[in-house]
């Protein structure tokens, strides 16, 4: 769900050792990262970090977060910051919060010119050589880390009057205006466009093992109707790779941390293609005053339908695009929210063309039902027990009614045998209860079937050192061109 991710010497000094050899300067990375991924999966792969997890994301990730995306309405003003959280006037301290914003300021608008000049490098119309490509993403990463790692100078104000999130609850009639006629014929609400949109692709940068680039398009969701983006890894040398979307968790901006948790990295070494959308309000797509994926929690319920139905619709296009540029298969996967998404997806294309539909899933962390993991799942207790929801007019037949479109309906267009899901017996965040009876429904083999002692965030973790679910996967999936 949140980051997991540690603070990694800056791409200057790696890039000092290693000049003028921008390929040796991205494979020393990758080792470099590799190296850390395992010490941190040995470290914290274990059911304990759980509830550690989840009360490091309650009560310092979420609220030091929430703080942060104020400050981006503040312009430098506490007035402004304590109205945007929002949080009581705090008495004293006004210098050290002055201070905070500057900070945060300096860093946001570094941020903002290193990502111009990274949309010149890689989207412009004059090209650049691969050793200034890989720099300029080097310190765009740089840049951008830092600038989320801004959280810290507001840990200070962290107390019982900062909220997780900033709630807003829509009526019963509001929700009703937009989504009434879904409860009716769902379809249309997650169909794909009737012309896909352009696709934009960017120049390349190369690792050791991967060529990589971005693809962007516009929405094809009117209720975001922002532009998408996706970071493509390519293996060096495939031809007509197999495919595979894989979406990310909730609060997880995989393409603007440095040492995130990655679990897509053995799937591009064993051959696939792996395609990464960013979610509907996350990294490039993030509103202003809000920090990633908050607008899909507090906006209830609308923002998990706006995001669920506008990411189905965006899959179908990348799905459109995978088919346009490879004759390899297509899979579906992704962890906690890309697994929530990836299998409503695969659902709903039964609905869809046939060259649309994905030959296989990957699913690390999911349930079988929205309205569980909402209202009886870790995530609850950032909406106060749904108080406020109840406050204006909602009862729990009514919020199911809603989330229960978000369930799986039918079997996914995607054969058992080449389904392969990995749950925590201890996941209370996308609720095993309601996961495992999913998985035996759709009859997925028990050899596909696996079930670790481990809870929401420790099943990632331990997937780094424990590679059977991506190799069973890999193997399903004939692991080679179609």
């Amino acid at each position: 769900m949140a980051p997991t991710y540690n603070f990694s010497p800056g791409a200057a000094e790696d890039a000092a050792s290693t000049e003028g050899n921008p390929r040796r300067f991205l494979k020393t990375r990758a080792s470099a990262g590799w190296r850390k991924r395992a010490i941190m999966s040995h470290a914290f792969g274990w059911a304990w970090f759980d509830p550690l997890s989840s009360w490091m994301l309650r009560k310092i990730f979420l609220p030091s977060s929430r703080l942060w995306a104020a400050a981006h309405l503040a312009d430098g003003s506490a007035e402004r910051f304590y109205d945007a959280v929002p949080m009581p006037r705090r008495i004293g301290g006004s210098r050290r919060l002055e201070a905070a914003l500057a900070h945060f300021d300096k860093a946001r608008v570094a941020a903002q010119a290193i990502e111009a000049e990274w949309e010149r490098v890689f989207f412009g119309p004059e090209d650049s050589s691969p050793a200034h490509r890989s720099a300029v993403e080097a310190a765009r990463l740089d840049a951008k880390h830092s600038y989320n790692a801004m959280r810290r100078h507001f840990g200070f104000l962290i107390g019982r009057y900062v909220p997780a999130i900033k709630v807003e609850v829509q009526s019963p009639a509001d929700t009703a205006a937009i989504y009434g006629k879904a409860r009716e014929e769902f379809a249309p609400f997650a169909a794909p466009p009737d012309q896909m949109p352009e696709i934009e692709t960017s120049r390349t940068i190369r690792t050791s093992t991967s060529s990589e680039y971005w693809i962007r398009f516009k929405s094809p969701s009117k209720r975001l109707g922002d532009t998408v983006y996706a970071r493509v890894h390519e293996p060096l040398g495939a031809s007509n790779p197999p495919t595979i979307i894989y979406g990310h968790g909730v609060c997880v901006e995989f393409d603007h941390w440095k040492g995130l948790v990655e679990e897509t990295y053995n799937l591009c070494a064993a051959g696939f293609r792996v395609i990464r959308p960013e979610a509907p309000w996350h990294g490039r797509r993030l509103p202003v005053g809000f920090f990633g994926g908050e607008r899909l929690l507090a906006s209830f319920p609308t923002g998990s339908l706006d995001a669920f139905t506008g990411a189905v619709r965006e899959w179908s296009v990348l799905a459109d695009w995978s088919r346009r540029t490879s004759r390899g298969s297509l899979s579906f996967g992704g962890t906690s929210l890309g697994a929530l998404t990836a299998q409503l997806a695969a659902d709903r294309s039964h609905q869809w063309p046939e060259r649309l539909r994905p030959d296989g899933m990957f699913l690390v962390t999911h349930s079988g039902s929205m309205a569980e993991t909402v209202m009886h799942g870790e995530i609850s207790k950032l909406f106060g027990g749904m108080d406020d929801a109840k406050a204006k007019g909602w009862t729990a037949d009514t919020i199911e009614a809603y989330f229960h479109l978000l369930d799986p309906s039918e079997m996914p267009a995607v054969a058992p045998e080449r389904i392969v899901t990995l749950l925590g017996n201890r996941d209370n965040v996308t609720p095993f209860e309601s996961g495992l009876p999913l998985i035996k429904s759709w009859g997925v083999p028990e050899e596909n079937t696996f079930v670790w002692d481990r809870g929401h965030f420790s099943v990632p973790m331990t997937l780094i050192r424990d590679q059977r679910p991506l190799q069973r996967f890999c193997a399903v999936m004939g692991n080679s061109p179609a």
